[in-house]
């Protein structure tokens, strides 16, 4: 099946076996063929090193991030100054998501083989930013279980037609309004994404199995007490105090997840299939997604950006997934889409990111390889606004 912009531009005359205007072009690939290659294959070619989980390395990491965030609140409170908070809430806001990520292992199990170990870092990370830790690892292990299929992927999932076309214009606004989807984390973790019932909080909800139930409650307890935390917090340094010490961050930090987690599988410079039905596996889904370069924040949040090998392999640790990929390459060969190098801040991903939110809108409703397409007049008004 082809790209609907290549088809698109056959159909306009633009696209000739020679290119572009008869500029000789190379080959086209077509992302959504099947590979060559068997993900035992890509398993073989990364180092067995690469696989070994280390504790104490991964402890060091937490230590590391937990250090600076108590550092930054003690800058924060000793100078107390209108000219640091905005470096604080940025630089925090940052170092909230350094922590997620280091939970986010807990949840795959890439922190350590201790099942205890990982549920208790994960919890203390996780609730100190307000994230259910088992509900939240619990519909991620679904995501990465499906992720490329429209109807079984939990993350970022394509709107049906039908579904787009049921949305109010207000909600439609919402969803593909550019700054107003990186806020959208919470919602998600309270409601889902539209077409999805279910709450990461309840644990009754039909994301999790009734065996998973006790977790779940666990879990929302956890939260529940950071937030009684906070409440008391409050009351002794004050609401504005509290709001900026730990609110204006938190902002940062679902910032930093949403632009992060849309763009390992959104906003390529080439439209990317997703899958229903037999054309789905695990393999094709895993290659849909994107490596990213993040440039000065690469280490700071622990190489999150090198996620085709994590997809594929949750079970890799951070500190090995950049030697991993580098091993997978020749295997993956034009399955792998090498990214844009980074300067120190990644200020190109931000036009890959409202491409992607102003053009990707909605899949076929029926047909097993499916691309984004787009609402031409919510284009059209999107572009009014922005001009």
């Amino acid at each position: 099946m082809k790209e609907p912009v290549v088809e698109e531009m056959q159909r306009q005359g633009e696209l000739t076996n020679n290119g572009v205007h008869g500029v000789e072009q190379k080959e086209y690939f077509d992302p959504s063929a099947p590979p060559p290659f068997k993900i035992a294959e890509i398993r073989a070619a990364i180092p067995k090193h690469c696989w070994v989980k280390n504790p104490w390395r991964s402890l060091c990491y937490v230590l590391r991030d937990v250090f600076v965030v108590f550092a930054l609140v003690a800058a924060a409170i000793y100078f107390n100054s209108w000219t640091f908070w905005p470096l604080y809430w940025a630089v925090q806001g940052t170092m909230f998501w350094a922590l997620f990520v280091l939970g986010h292992d807990c949840g795959h199990g890439s922190f350590s083989d201790n099942l205890i170990l990982n549920s208790v870092v994960g919890h203390i990370l996780h609730s100190s930013i307000l994230v259910p830790y088992h509900g939240w690892r619990i519909s991620h292990r679904t995501h990465h279980q499906n992720h490329g299929n429209v109807e079984n992927d939990e993350s970022w999932v394509p709107l049906t037609e039908k579904v787009y076309k049921s949305l109010n214009h207000s909600t439609r606004m919402l969803r593909f309004t550019v700054p107003l989807p990186l806020f959208a984390y919470p919602i998600y973790l309270w409601w889902r994404a539209p077409g999805k019932e279910g709450s990461h909080f309840n644990p009754h909800s039909n994301l999790f199995a009734p065996s998973e139930r006790k977790d779940v409650i666990t879990s929302t307890l956890c939260w529940s007490a950071m937030v009684a935390l906070l409440i008391c917090l409050s009351f002794v340094v004050g609401p504005i105090q509290m709001l900026k010490l730990y609110g204006m961050p938190y902002l940062i930090f679902i910032m930093w997840l949403d632009f992060v987690t849309y763009l390992h599988h959104h906003g390529h410079e080439e439209k990317l299939p997703w899958y229903r039905g037999k054309e789905w596996s695990y393999l094709r889904g895993g290659l849909t997604t994107v490596d990213r370069d993040y440039g000065w924040f690469n280490n700071i949040h622990h190489d999150i950006g090198t996620h085709v090998i994590h997809h594929l392999f949750p079970q890799i640790p951070h500190y090995h997934l950049v030697e991993a990929t580098k091993a997978a390459k020749p295997v993956l060969g034009k399955y792998y889409r090498e990214p844009k190098k980074s300067g120190p801040f990644p200020s190109h991903l931000f036009e890959n990111l409202v491409r992607s939110i102003k053009e990707d809108h909605y899949v076929d409703d029926s047909g097993e390889i499916v691309y984004y397409q787009t609402d031409i007049e919510l284009y059209k008004s999107s572009k009014s606004k922005s001009n």
